[in-house]
């Protein structure tokens, strides 16, 4: 006989809270070893700050390089096997400037390109963001450049919760737990489901970005620094192996593997998971849906892993749930 107890997920007294946390330190890895710096309840909503993915930071000396981790924090009732919802409520960038790679990194393009490409070491790829305008500019543009704007589309660029079996990541890698997943559409108005597989889940995010192309294709997207408040919640006792999303658009499945292949096949295979216990649809079924509607994006090209997204978009699946 096998026994199962659980702690049910225990909301605030009096309700939901909101609590706001000014970051002491910063994390450069991903660890339930490392104590949280509050405990939270589901529905709770957080209020803090990430800083830049160097480390400089306007109040702190510096945080450690690599995409510098504010939490972990902690949430009363998560234990393994549940998931952890996280929604991105707002994401306000709260610098004029950013920074960018300017070489494309080697997975992108062929070894022939790699070899002949002749970049200048005096090429500046510092921004200026405007953002009561919502555009990007460079500052320090060339003659070629000097008219080239981008829109804003401010991210997340890494949110995880703690790796499970006492393993430790680099705050710049990514795996099943989340982390380092560079996902352009991790912005204001996005739901994340992460596995959970700690007591308390161990919520971390940083890396923030003022946009970015799919891929990360220079190593380092518009990074900077921005002011972020999430809403947390549980789902108990169900949790897919990989994150989920979903926005106003589309739902969400990633794939995290060593191979752009492995992780399609991830994602793939995840979404429909999905589909089965949420709309209740049959083989035939989903691979009727997914041969008319699937769609994928690259979210990660550059760091250790890669990380592909498949998605469906909410407007054909209306009518069957």
């Amino acid at each position: 006989m096998a026994w199962k107890i659980s702690r049910a997920p225990q909301a605030s007294k009096g309700g939901p809270k909101t609590w706001d946390y000014e970051p002491k330190e910063f994390y450069g890895n991903y660890s339930a070893a490392i104590p949280p710096v509050l405990h939270i309840s589901p529905g709770d909503t957080l209020r803090s700050r990430s800083i830049d993915t160097t480390g400089p930071d306007a109040k702190l000396p510096r945080g450690p390089r690599g995409n510098p981790e504010t939490g972990p924090f902690y949430i009363d009732g998560a234990i393994p096997g549940d998931t952890l919802v996280v929604k991105v409520n707002k994401l306000r960038l709260n610098r004029d400037t950013a920074r960018q790679g300017n070489r494309i990194n080697g997975r992108g393009i062929t070894p022939a390109y790699a070899a002949s490409a002749e970049y200048s070491p005096a090429f500046d790829s510092e921004w200026k963001l405007d953002r009561t305008k919502g555009i990007a500019t460079l500052a320090h543009p060339t003659e070629r450049l000097k008219n080239y704007t981008i829109p804003l589309l401010p991210m997340i660029g890494c949110i995880a919760t703690a790796p499970p079996a006492g393993q430790s990541y680099r705050a710049t890698d990514l795996g099943p737990f989340g982390g380092n997943m560079d996902y352009n559409q991790m912005g204001e108005g996005v739901t994340l489901y992460l596995p959970v597989f700690n007591p308390g889940a161990l919520l971390f995010f940083g890396d923030m970005h003022a946009a970015m192309g799919d891929g990360e294709l220079t190593g380092s997207a518009l990074e900077t620094s921005a002011n972020v408040e999430l809403t947390v919640d549980l789902i108990k006792g169900y949790s897919t192996g990989n994150p989920r999303l979903e926005n106003k658009d589309y739902i969400m499945s990633v794939g995290v593997a060593g191979s752009i292949p492995e992780a399609l096949q991830i994602a793939t295979t995840q979404l429909a998971e999905w589909m089965k216990h949420d709309y209740k649809l049959n083989d035939n079924e989903i691979a009727v849906v997914f041969g008319t509607a699937m769609k994928y994006d690259i979210a990660e090209l550059v760091d250790p892993h890669f990380s592909v997204v498949a998605k469906l978009p909410k407007s054909l699946l209306t009518g069957l749930k």
